[in-house]
């Protein structure tokens, strides 16, 4: 972050007026104490947007949630952790709407006024009987400390996923905190992944749309692990105005600093998702320039970014340039074999389509990093277009191996 905007503490609860809780249930395993159940909740009214997984299998919380944006804007969010209430037939709709319902009466809501979210283990019954009873306990905890929001709805992350900034708009301290949660099945568009986002901006509702959108689509949608989508995969955006700036309309006063700082929130802790995938070694940043069309550049770099081969060679710390470039081949990108260069890590792996005799202990150092980058230039057109991945390790195959079996013992 530059020097105008900083990084502060407090997460979610850093904007004005946002509490968060949160509070054990044993969702996947009641012989485990841990925080699998929290709240955010705005104290003032707010205005919303929410991005949602495209799949079309998708998780009881997240219909609705969709159908509640619909009608009303969120003042709460309620999400647990341990099960993804999803494949879980008409209780899962029943079961979601209890915690949402609870929560609402407890709070003096409206149902609609509440977002649900859940996540975890696929096709195993959320036990509604484990979560009701602490939904008081949920609401009584109430307080300024988003660490614990944040806390709770981990899963298979080794870490926290945890930022608050602030900046200036029209003179006015602003704020934005947010937590995310992910780690496997991730690939664009989102992921297994939950964002969670606050900000005391006043903002119009048609902007918040649009910045939620844009932000979403330059993060979120630019990451992948795995290449799986998931059926939970949530973004949700809350502002309450308490910043006591102007209103920001799309396109007014305002809006170019809001979107920035949005986006760069999100990114923050989308590269942070990637970062803490299953058993991942490495980020990797696949840039492609010079393609045909922006279109054509995303084809490449997805491409790329998912190929196993490629992030297998990774994990292993072996240039393969060779490889990379078979997925350019099969992106479905207009490319000319000839034209076609190659750096891994700033450091020339191949020229016009073949070896461009780079010693090869340079190559090797180039991508035995924790972090590095893949530039990939087409040289036919101006298109552009990058996105985070990460390596592939045999450590992720195990970890992916019984996690269903494990739990439907317990």
């Amino acid at each position: 972050m530059d020097k105008e905007m900083n990084i502060i503490e407090g997460g979610v609860c850093a904007p004005k007026g946002f509490q968060a809780s949160a509070v054990a249930c044993g969702i996947k395993n009641p012989a485990v104490e841990r925080l699998d159940l929290m709240l955010i909740y705005s104290e003032f009214p707010t205005v919303g947007a929410a991005a949602y997984t495209q799949n079309q299998v998708c998780a009881a919380p997240v219909r609705l949630s969709a159908s509640n944006l619909k009608s009303a804007e969120p003042r709460a969010i309620i999400a647990n952790s341990g099960n993804a209430n999803a494949c879980t037939g008409p209780d899962g709709i029943v079961h979601a709407r209890a915690m949402s319902g609870g929560v609402a009466k407890l709070l003096g809501l409206k149902q609609r006024e509440i977002q649900v979210c859940s996540t975890g283990i696929i096709g195993v019954p959320l036990p509604i009987d484990r979560i009701e009873p602490k939904l008081s306990d949920l609401v009584a905890g109430l307080a300024y400390d988003g660490e614990v929001a944040a806390r709770a709805i981990m899963t298979s992350d080794t870490r926290m996923k945890e930022v608050s900034v602030s900046f200036s708009i029209g003179g006015k301290e602003v704020r934005i905190g947010a937590i995310a949660k992910g780690a496997g099945m991730i690939n664009p568009h989102m992921a297994t992944m939950l964002c969670f986002i606050t900000t005391d901006a006043a903002v119009s509702k048609a902007e918040i749309v649009a910045a939620t959108k844009e932000a979403v689509d330059k993060s979120f949608n630019r990451i992948t692990v795995d290449g799986d989508m998931s059926t939970n995969d949530t973004v949700i955006v809350l502002a309450n105005g308490q910043a006591g700036n102007k209103t920001i309309t799309r396109s007014g006063e305002g809006s170019a600093e809001f979107r920035e700082a949005l986006s760069r929130v999100m990114l923050c802790l989308a590269k942070r998702i990637v970062s803490d995938g299953e058993r991942v070694t490495k980020l990797v940043e696949v840039q492609v320039r010079g393609a045909a069309s922006h279109l054509d550049a995303e084809r490449v770099a997805r491409a790329v970014a998912n190929s196993k081969l490629v992030k297998c060679s990774w994990n292993g710390n072996d240039p393969n340039w060779g490889r990379i470039l078979h997925a350019v081949g099969y992106s479905g990108a207009r490319v000319k074999e000839e034209m076609v260069s190659i750096y891994l890590n700033g450091v020339i792996a191949a020229q016009h389509g073949r070896s461009a005799g780079t010693d090869g202990g340079k190559l090797i150092d180039a991508v035995s990093g924790a972090e590095f980058t893949v530039g990939i230039d087409l040289n036919i057109g101006k298109g552009e277009f990058s996105i985070y991945t990460s390596d592939l390790s045999p450590e992720y195959v195990e970890f992916n191996r019984t996690e269903y079996s494990a739990v439907r013992r317990k």
